[in-house]
């Protein structure tokens, strides 16, 4: 009798594995969603957030970084550092320009006034070179009737023509030269243009400098976690290196494939629910937010034999922003899990794919 010892043992061993095969079964079909019938299609999928990478404008050495992985951050908080000496040289440098180009703007406006009144003296030479020729003139008038009278010599009129001439030649070279004065004037007034826009250029300069040194502190451009810390203090990138990596929380949704004849009858902003692996006893309400315009071949992490077609429509299932704002703290990305859409609107959501209205997350049975 003792060879049935061994024999027993076994059967108990086996009946105990199917034991605790068909209660895993169960369970699994306790808390999956079971087929809700044709009104219903399911696709695989997985969550994911939008990314934003922080990265740096210019090249140059991190400083610090702020920051771990894991943080939840605000809009505009600072999240790293880089090093600022050759920034900070550049400014002072651009600001030593713009007082240069300040001092010459100086200069050129009293070149301008300095010829304004080379022009002022030349219009009142000329007057007096005008006022010159006309006593020349008369004396002269007055010399020819003496002459011809015989009361004054030849000598004296032709002196008299003479002052005349001189007097109209000089004229003619103070009225030249006060046009000159007046180029000179416009000269002026051009170089002051020229001085004025040096100084604009020089501002120009000094405000990109210091936008640089802005865009050296590294902030966060909205509310999110960080996700991965690419780049650590002391590290030299170059424009455009990126330094951390930032998930928005508030942009969650579940991507997944479907089917052509599927993916036809699928509307913008129709209802979904969400059922993840990790969660089985929890169903998340959704909203078809993207359905794409043309097929793409299936891609490798679509397993299920039913849904290995040659191509498929990528869809996006949107999350509620205000439900992952109530549970931020449990929201992770890349877990895997199955959205169901609703094909026909008079159906009705099985008992298994329910809301709990206390909650909005929470399914039935």
């Amino acid at each position: 009798m003792d060879w049935k010892v061994p024999q027993l043992r076994t059967m108990a061993l086996v009946v105990t594995v199917v034991l605790v095969a068909v209660l895993i079964v169960m369970g699994w079909m306790r808390l999956s969603p079971s087929d809700p019938g044709d009104g219903f299609v399911s696709g695989n999928g997985r969550i994911e957030a939008t990314e934003i990478d922080v990265a740096t404008k210019l090249p140059g050495r991190v400083e610090a970084v702020l920051v771990r992985e894991g943080d939840f951050v605000s809009a505009g908080q600072p999240l790293a550092k880089m090093q600022i000496e050759v920034l900070q040289a550049q400014r002072d440098e651009a600001e030593a320009g713009r007082q240069q180009a300040e001092h010459g703007v100086t200069a050129a406006e009293a070149q301008v006034a300095l010829r304004l009144s080379d022009v002022a003296a030349g219009e009142a030479l000329i007057a007096q070179r005008e006022a010159e020729l006309d006593a020349a003139q008369r004396r002269l008038t007055r010399s020819e009737t003496l002459s011809r009278e015989g009361a004054s010599s030849v000598q004296e009129l032709d002196d008299d023509r003479a002052r005349m001439r001189g007097a109209a030649a000089a004229l003619a070279a103070t009225r030249a030269q006060a046009a000159s004065s007046r180029a000179a004037v416009e000269a002026a007034r051009a170089q002051l243009v020229g001085a004025r826009s040096t100084v604009s250029a020089a501002a120009a300069t000094v405000a990109r400098v210091e936008a640089d040194l802005r865009d050296s502190e590294l902030r966060a451009p909205r509310d999110a976690r960080v996700q991965l810390r690419v780049a650590q203090p002391g590290e030299v990138l170059a424009a455009g290196g990126r330094v951390l990596n930032l998930i928005d929380l508030s942009d969650v949704y579940m991507t997944f494939f479907l089917p052509e004849a599927i993916a036809g009858r699928v509307a913008l902003g129709s209802e979904a629910r969400v059922v993840l692996d990790a969660a089985p006893q929890f169903v998340i309400p959704a909203t078809i937010s993207f359905v794409a315009s043309s097929a793409q071949f299936t891609p490798k992490t679509v397993e299920t034999a039913s849904e290995r077609q040659k191509l498929m429509f990528r869809v996006r299932a949107q999350i509620a922003p205000q439900l992952l704002q109530r549970y931020i703290e449990q929201v992770k990305t890349g877990v895997p899990g199955v959205a169901w859409l609703k094909l026909d609107s008079n159906a009705q959501w099985p008992a298994s794919l329910a809301l709990d209205p206390r909650t909005t997350a929470v399914g039935g049975s």
